[in-house]
């Protein structure tokens, strides 16, 4: 080997001597990440429901025919809102009820003639005090019958009216139709007592009770306002699986029929909070964070307590002194090397 050769060969080696010297012990691979503090604290436990504007059970009305008749006019329609005293619909007596009239009119008549001569007769002696007797309450159930057909209109045609100032909410009958004593017409409701009616799942269910508070958010709008459980139900609704709510609603602030979201705050759930973003799930379903301790990955099994907007609060076996991992986490595995921003500016110095 000639002296430039061996020179040369002497220079490479010494130089693989000085990079494995400079590489830093235990290097490997590493992820660029972003880090947020783990922090304990607390958030407000929220079950979110839907639901539809009602009136309330006992802010309901049902008009009903008070006898048989024909409906001759209608003068309210589905959704109006009407005053107090309102005209609603005029009936006219059925020939039924008409008939019914007459004759009740017709024994009242009756009656008196027959209580007339009987007094006459008993003052000659010809009747007993008892037979007197008999013919007044015969003349009295005749009084009440007849009056007991004015007072439902039979009459003549009469005009129904709404007894205070209500929305309707349903129409059961028709201009023509004509009606049994006792048949539903209109039904009305007051419009500054309404309620949400919606339903929670079974496995929430039990954490709401009457007097939570809850916020509301009408679908396709922004502004919110507040309300009150007023009820939770203790079964499940057969149609839909759920555990109806009912929320009482400020007044003026939704309509009857109108849908609702419905924030409702059950308790408080403490722990530590942590960004959403830091919050991963597994194959299996399962939650966990990854940390980084002492320059490393660590995932940690966590259940999600609460969430409100961007943070969760969370529970685990956690380093309270390690940050979590926010962005390059879906790549971590435990043992993997992190680095942040400033961690790679402070190496090219």
């Amino acid at each position: 080997m000639t002296p430039r050769r061996f020179l040369a060969s002497a220079a490479l080696a010494l130089a693989s001597v000085l990079l494995i010297a400079a590489k830093p012990k235990g290097a490997g691979p590493s992820v660029l990440v972003r880090l947020a503090p783990l922090r304990l604290g607390s958030l407000p436990h929220v079950i979110t429901a839907y639901g539809k504007a009602e009136p309330a059970a006992e802010a309901r009305r049902r008009v009903m025919a008070p006898l048989a008749a024909e409906i001759a006019t209608l003068y309210v329609h589905r959704g109006e809102k009407v005053a107090a005293d309102a005209p609603l619909l005029r009936l006219i007596p059925s020939p039924a009820s008409a008939a019914a009239y007459a004759q009740a009119r017709s024994a009242v008549g009756v009656a008196a003639e027959l209580v007339a001569r009987t007094r006459t007769l008993a003052r000659q002696h010809l009747a007993t005090g008892q037979q007197l007797a008999a013919a007044k309450k015969s003349a009295a159930d005749a009084a009440a019958a007849l009056a007991a057909l004015q007072a439902e209109g039979a009459a003549g045609p009469q005009t129904l009216r709404a007894p205070f100032r209500a929305i309707v909410t349903g129409l059961a009958a028709s201009p023509g139709t004509m009606v049994q004593a006792g048949a539903d017409l209109v039904d009305l409701a007051r419009p500054d007592d309404l309620v949400l009616r919606a339903g929670v799942v079974p496995a929430e269910a039990t954490a709401v009770e009457p007097g939570d508070k809850v916020a509301l958010t009408p679908l396709g709008g922004k502004i919110r306002f507040s309300g009150r459980v007023r009820l939770r139900a203790a079964m499940v609704e057969a149609g839909s699986g759920l555990v109806p709510v009912e929320i009482g609603l400020p007044v003026g602030k939704a309509l009857a029929g109108e849908m609702l979201r419905a924030d409702i705050t059950t308790g408080e759930a403490r722990g530590y909070l942590v960004p959403h973003a830091a919050i991963l799930v597994d194959n299996r379903g399962d939650t966990y964070v990854v940390q980084a301790v002492k320059g490393r990955a660590r995932t940690v099994a966590v259940r999600v307590l609460a969430g409100n907007g961007d943070e969760d609060v969370i529970a685990g076996a956690l380093d309270r002194g390690a940050p979590v991992v926010l962005a390059g986490n879906h790549q971590l595995k435990t043992g993997m090397r992190v680095r942040t921003a400033d961690t790679a500016r402070g190496r090219r110095r």
